[in-house]
C-alpha cells in the first residue's frame, strides 16, 4: 500500500520495542500455553515446543500486533478510529483492539471473503467496506475510507508497531522454555516472522530462525534467494492466510535475521495439521500448521535439537476440512 511517510516510522522495531509492546498488551491478551508431545517428538526426531496462538483471543497471534498498534496511537491519532485492508485474522484482531480502545474499526475486505470471516469481524464491532478481490481495488478502497473517516491506517504487517507486537509470541515462548536451538514461524507478509526473528536473536544470539511457507505460496523463499522482493506465486494453497507478499520493511528484516525459509507441500501441510489435531487435540489452521510441517517432515536438519514452533492460528472453516 502507498502510505505517506508520516503515518508510519519506516524502521524495524528493536528488542526494546518488543519488550514495550509486551508490557502494553499483556493485560489484554492471553499468555498462550506452550505444549509438547512425546509422539510428535519421535516423528520429528527432535524436542518440539508448540506456542499455541490458535488459543489466543480472536483465534490468532494477530491480536498482539493490532493491540500494540492501536494502544500506541495518541488520542489525536486514534480519535477517528483505525482502518486496515484484511480478509482474515488481522481484520478480527483490529476490530477487537479498537473496541477495547473505544474507537471504530473500518475493515476493507474483498467481496469474496468467507461469510464466516465477515461475521467474525462484525461480531467484534468492525465496520466492513467491501472491495473487488484485487490489490488495486483494495488500496483504492482503503484510501477512500481513510479520506472519508480520518481513520488511522494499521496495516497487517507493514508497520513497526504491528511487527513489535507479533514479536511478543516468541518472547513469551523463549521466556517459558529457555534454551531453544531453532524457532519456526509461518511467513506471508512477514510481520510475525520479522518480530519472531528480532525477539529470538536478541534473546538467544545463536538461535536459528526459520520461516515455514507453502510451496504454492513460496514468494518469501524466492525473494530471499533472489535478494529482491518476488511476486506472489500463481497457485492456490489451502493456507489462505499466507497469500500476502513481503513489503520492503519485512523483507529487510528477514534478510538480516532469518536463516532459511523452508517450503512444504500441500500434502505435508495436511499431514502436519492432522497430527496436531489427532495427537494434541489442537485445532490449528493450515497457515499455522505450516510452521510445524518443516520439523515434522525433518526438512530442517535439526535432529535432537530443541525447536520452538509458533502455531499462529486456529481459524478455519470446519465444514471444509482437508482431511
Amino acid at each position: 500500500m502507498h502510505m505517506n511517510a508520516t503515518s508510519l516510522q519506516k524502521d524495524a522495531p528493536n528488542f526494546e520495542a518488543i519488550l514495550a509492546a509486551h508490557a502494553r498488551i499483556a493485560p489484554r491478551i492471553h499468555r498462550t500455553p506452550v505444549v509438547t508431545s512425546t509422539s510428535l517428538d519421535e516423528i520429528a526426531g527432535a524436542h518440539l515446543y508448540f506456542k499455541c496462538e490458535n488459543l489466543q483471543k480472536t483465534g490468532s497471534f494477530k491480536i498482539r500486533g493490532a493491540t500494540n498498534a492501536v494502544f500506541s496511537l495518541t488520542d489525536e491519532e486514534a480519535r477517528h478510529g483505525v482502518v486496515a485492508p484484511s480478509s482474515g485474522n488481522h481484520a478480527a484482531a483490529l476490530a477487537l483492539a479498537a473496541r477495547w480502545r473505544g474507537v471504530p474499526a473500518f475493515i476493507v475486505m474483498p467481496s469474496n471473503s468467507s461469510a464466516a470471516k465477515m461475521r467474525a469481524v462484525e461480531s467484534y464491532g468492525g465496520k466492513i467496506t467491501q472491495c473487488e478481490p484485487n490489490m488495486a481495488s483494495r488500496e483504492e478502497t482503503c484510501a477512500e475510507v481513510m479520506q472519508k473517516t480520518g481513520a488511522h491506517l494499521v496495516h497487517p504487517y507493514n508497520d513497526p508497531r504491528v511487527i513489535a507486537g507479533q514479536g511478543t509470541a516468541a518472547l513469551e515462548l523463549i521466556e517459558d522454555v529457555g534454551e531453544l536451538d531453532v524457532v519456526i514461524a509461518p511467513v506471508s507478509g512477514g510481520g510475525l516472522l520479522s518480530g519472531t526473528a528480532i525477539a529470538a536473536k536478541s534473546m538467544r544470539p545463536g538461535i536459528r530462525v526459520i520461516g515455514g511457507e507453502p510451496r504454492n505460496a513460496d514468494d518469501a523463499h524466492r525473494s530471499l534467494a533472489a535478494k529482491k522482493i518476488e511476486p506472489a506465486a500463481p497457485f492456490e494453497t489451502m493456507a489462505d492466510g499466507l497469500r500476502a507478499t513481503l513489503c520492503p520493511l519485512t523483507f529487510s528484516i528477514l534478510q538480516s535475521f532469518v536463516d532459511e525459509v523452508s517450503v512444504v507441500t500441500e500434502e505435508e501441510l495436511t499431514a502436519a495439521m492432522l497430527l496436531l489435531w489427532e495427537r494434541m487435540k489442537l485445532v490449528v489452521e493450515p497457515s499455522g500448521a505450516v510452521a510445524a510441517a518443516p520439523a515434522m517432515n525433518r526438512r530442517i536438519r535439526s535432529e535432537g535439537k530443541r525447536i520452538g514452533i509458533i502455531l499462529s492460528g486456529g481459524n478455519l472453516d470446519l465444514h471444509k476440512l482437508p482431511f
